[in-house]
């Protein structure tokens, strides 16, 4: 597929890493950016940096429009782009708003897909789960599964309703891992170490420990963490108390990613 031109709506830190992806991979030709920022900052090189939609040149027609802004700002700026409707595909990274929303704005037939990413995208490191409207061609499903690899892996959902959980799981799962980082150091200060020494050893061994499952695609979370375990030693020690049916992390996790599901699926009326 050749390179496109294309419409970004939003320039914060999620629009920007996906920028820095499209372009190095060589997916986009021509890019216009919308955002306000335009009145201080500087266009990306090989982009047009418009602070409105008023600014967009007139010769401009995207392929696709990438709605990168914060959910509760999409009410004053989707109906702008309305007019883009009848030929390019919407790509939708707004948490929380789904089909119908944008359907009511762009048309019962407009070519949308609306993705969850999360926060590892700004490192290339992202998972974005995606889901595609009837009215998406062929084509402009494959387009956008080249703009969200652009900033990591991506998966497909046939079920609009299981966006809700892809946002529980893995859009929500960054702060999950942030904050086991979190509870580890503390343990680690708990047993007599300096808070320092316990937050550097727990953020090296999260990380360590990530970058071993992302090197070995073909060997299980259960493998791994088998061969760490030596029988009766000190990591089965902790082991009996993480994997305990009744207090232990497993069902714990279950309830914190339902709870999370059930807002997500709140939040989107």
């Amino acid at each position: 597929m050749t390179a496109v031109d294309l419409l970004l709506v939003g320039f914060g830190k999620m629009g920007g890493a996906m920028l820095a992806g499209w372009q190095a991979a060589g997916t986009v030709r021509r890019v216009v950016i919308v955002d306000p920022v335009a009145a201080t900052t500087s266009a990306p090189e090989g982009t047009v940096l418009v602070p409105d939609p008023a600014a967009i040149p007139a010769d401009f027609s995207p392929t696709a429009v990438v709605l990168a802004v914060k959910p509760q700002m999409m009410d004053q700026a989707l109906p702008a782009y309305a007019a883009y409707a009848g030929g390019a595909v919407f790509l939708s990274i707004a948490a929380g708003k789904t089909v119908a929303y944008f359907q009511k704005v762009l048309g019962a037939g407009a070519a949308l897909v609306r993705a969850m990413p999360n926060t590892p995208a700004a490192v290339g490191r992202g998972i974005s789960g995606a889901y595609a409207t009837p009215a998406v061609s062929a084509g402009q499903r494959e387009l956008c599964q080249r703009l969200l690899s652009a900033v990591g892996e991506v998966v497909w959902v046939e079920d609009e309703g299981l966006i809700d959980a892809v946002t529980a799981v893995s859009g929500s799962g960054p702060a999950y891992v942030f904050h086991l980082v979190e509870a580890l150091a503390a343990a680690g200060t708990a047993v007599g170490l300096p808070p320092d020494l316990a937050l550097r050893l727990a953020r090296a061994t999260v990380t360590g420990a990530g970058e071993l499952l992302y090197r070995n695609p073909d060997t299980t979370a259960t493998q791994l963490r088998i061969n760490v375990t030596s029988p009766k030693g000190t990591t089965q020690a902790a082991l009996d108390v993480l994997m305990d049916e009744g207090q232990g992390l497993a069902p714990l996790m279950i309830r914190a990613v339902a709870a999370a599901n059930r807002r997500s699926r709140e939040l989107a009326g």
